[in-house]
C-alpha cells in the first residue's frame, strides 16, 4: 500500500502544524478536529505558518498555495477517515481520551489505514488494544517547530508489523523529516527522555521560588550555548500539555513535588490562560519574547 491520503486528528499545537507539513510535501491531508469552531482556529494558524514557512524555509508562493489546495477539513469522524491510508492522532495528552479517540476511530476508519499517535510520553502499547488493529499501530512522535526542528521519532511495541514500520520510516523522510527508529519502547522516546528532566528542573527551581523563569533560562544560555532555555521550551510546548505530563505522574505517584508543580502551573498559567506562544503569553510574552532581546544574555 502507497500512503496518499494521511488524516490528522487533533488541530492543536502539533497537529495543525504536522497536517500543514504533510500537505506541503504533496500528500492529500485531512484535518479532524471535534468541531467547527477549532477547524476555524486552525485554518487561522495555518495562515501564520504560511509566513514562517517563506521566512524559514524559502517557499514560494506557489508551494503555499498547492499546499492550502492538499487540505481539507471535517467535524465528521467518519468522513475525515472515509479514505486516510495512515491517521495521525494528535489529541490531548491524556491516556483516557486517547483510549475513547481510538474506541471510536476503530469502528470507522478502513480496514487497511495505519495509525500513528503523536503521544509524547504515552507507550504504543498503552493504547494498542483500543484501536482494533494493533499490528497497524505505533507511534509518530514529532518535534515543535516541525519545519524547522524536523525530528520524527518512530516507535512500535510488540506487535507492531515490521514492514508497517519501516513504511512509517519512509514517510517520515518522505515528508521532509529526519527519521529516528527506535528499537524498543521506551517512554519519553528519545527526546523526552532527554529533554524533560530538564524541564521538570527547571519548574522545581520556580515552584520551590530559588530562582524566576528568565534567570534559569539565562544560565542554561550562557553555561551551554543553547538557543533558547527550558521556560522559553515549556512555551513552545504549551504549558497546558506539560501540565497534563506532569499531573499524569502526580496522579499516579502522589509525590508531593509533582502535586506541587501540577498546583503551581494551574493557578500561575492555566487559569490565567497564560498558556505559551500560542496565547502570546506564558513565562513570556510574544511575538517578541525577552530571551530573543540583543541584552538579554548581558
Amino acid at each position: 500500500m502507497t500512503i496518499k491520503n494521511v488524516t490528522v486528528a487533533g488541530s492543536g499545537v502539533l497537529g495543525y502544524q504536522i497536517a500543514f507539513q504533510t500537505a506541503f510535501k504533496g500528500f492529500n491531508v485531512t484535518v479532524y478536529d471535534i468541531s467547527d469552531e477549532a477547524i476555524e482556529k486552525a485554518k487561522a494558524k495555518f495562515e501564520l505558518l504560511s509566513k514562517k514557512y517563506q521566512q524559514d524555509l524559502g517557499a514560494t508562493p506557489e508551494e503555499l498555495t498547492q499546499t492550502k489546495a492538499n487540505l481539507s477539513y471535517s467535524s465528521d469522524l467518519q468522513k475525515a477517515t472515509a479514505h486516510a491510508d495512515l491517521i495521525i492522532e494528535a489529541v490531548p495528552e491524556n491516556l483516557k481520551i486517547k483510549i475513547g479517540f481510538y474506541n471510536e476511530l476503530a469502528k470507522v476508519a478502513p480496514k487497511h489505514t495505519i495509525f500513528a499517535t503523536n503521544s509524547s510520553t504515552l507507550l504504543p502499547s498503552q493504547i494498542a488494544e483500543a484501536t482494533k488493529r494493533p499490528k497497524q499501530f505505533l507511534a509518530l512522535h514529532f518535534a515543535n517547530e516541525i519545519g524547522t526542528h524536523n525530528t520524527a521519532e518512530i516507535m512500535g511495541h510488540a506487535d507492531t508489523d515490521p514492514a508497517i514500520f519501516d513504511q512509517i520510516v519512509r514517510f517520515a523522510e518522505e515528508i521532509g523529516m529526519i527519521a529516528l527508529p527506535l528499537h524498543k519502547e521506551q517512554p519519553g522516546y528519545i527526546l523526552n527522555t532527554l529533554l524533560v528532566p530538564l524541564l521538570e528542573a527547571a519548574t522545581h527551581l520556580l515552584v520551590n521560588e530559588v530562582a524566576d523563569a528568565p534567570t534559569i533560562d539565562k544560565t542554561w544560555m550562557v553555561a551551554t550555548g543553547a538557543p533558547i532555555g527550558p521556560c522559553g521550551i515549556l512555551d513552545i510546548i504549551g504549558i497546558t500539555t506539560a501540565y497534563n505530563i506532569i499531573k499524569m505522574t502526580a496522579d499516579a505517584t502522589k509525590d508531593p513535588e509533582k502535586v506541587k508543580t501540577v498546583e503551581y502551573l494551574k493557578r500561575e498559567f492555566l487559569d490565567k490562560n497564560k498558556l505559551g506562544v500560542g496565547t502570546g503569553e506564558g513565562f513570556y510574552t510574544y511575538p517578541n519574547p525577552a530571551f530573543r532581546k540583543e541584552n538579554f544574555l548581558k
